[in-house]
C-alpha cells in the first residue's frame, strides 16, 4: 500500500467517524485512534481544507479546549483551492497592521468580543471565492476568527472618518488617551 492510499484510508476512517458522532465533541486521542495514524491532524485539516467540513476547535468556538473538535452538520461547504502563499499572507498582515478588518482587534490581544481568548488571524476575502473573489492581495484582508466565523460572505464598509471621531468623543477621557498614544506610535512620524 502506498503513503497516498494510507493517506486516503485515513481520511476515510475520520470523515465516517466524525460523521457517526456529529454534534459530540472528540478528543484528539480518539481522532488519533480512528486514524490509525499519528499524522491524524493533517488529515483532519484536509477533511477542513480540501473537503468542506466545518470541523470546529478552540480556535473556532470559546467552549471548546485545545485537543477538542466537534463537527454540527453533515454537510460539507463548498470547498475551494487554496494557493495563497505566505509570502501573500505576510504581505496582507503587514498591510493590515496585524489588526482585524472587521472589529480591530490586535493579533495576540484579548479579544474584545470574546473575553479569555486572545486575538487570532486569518486572512479573509473581501469578496469571497464562492462569489467570483480571487485571491489576489487587493480581495484579501486581516479579519479575527471570531469575525471570519460570523461573516459568511458579508462585508462590512469601513467607519468614515466621522463616524470614528464620534465614538472617539463618546469614550472616556483614559480611552481617549489610550487612542492618541495608539496613533502616536502608529504615525510616529507626525507628531
Amino acid at each position: 500500500m502506498t503513503e497516498r492510499q494510507k493517506a486516503l484510508g485515513a481520511r476515510r476512517r475520520l470523515r465516517e467517524h466524525f460523521l457517526n458522532n456529529l454534534g459530540r465533541i472528540l478528543s484528539s486521542d480518539e481522532l488519533r485512534t480512528a486514524a490509525g495514524t499519528s499524522e491524524w491532524a493533517r488529515r483532519v485539516r484536509e477533511l477542513r481544507n480540501e473537503e468542506g467540513f466545518r470541523i470546529l476547535t478552540h480556535n473556532d468556538r470559546s467552549d471548546l479546549r485545545p485537543g477538542q473538535y466537534l463537527l454540527e452538520d453533515a454537510k460539507p461547504l463548498p470547498a475551494f483551492a487554496r494557493s495563497m502563499s505566505k509570502e501573500a499572507r505576510a504581505y496582507v498582515l503587514d498591510r493590515n497592521g496585524f489588526t482585524c478588518q472587521m472589529c480591530g482587534a490586535v493579533a495576540g490581544e484579548e479579544h474584545p468580543y470574546d473575553e479569555g481568548r486572545k486575538t487570532r488571524l486569518q486572512i479573509g476575502h473581501v469578496v469571497d471565492k464562492s462569489m467570483g473573489g480571487t485571491d489576489d492581495p487587493n480581495n484579501l484582508r486581516a479579519i479575527c476568527s471570531v469575525c471570519n466565523e460570523g461573516a459568511r460572505n458579508l462585508t462590512l464598509d469601513r467607519p468614515t472618518a466621522r463616524k470614528l471621531l464620534i465614538q472617539v468623543r463618546r469614550a472616556t477621557g483614559a480611552d481617549q488617551l489610550e487612542v492618541l498614544d495608539w496613533l502616536l506610535k502608529k504615525f510616529p512620524d507626525r507628531s
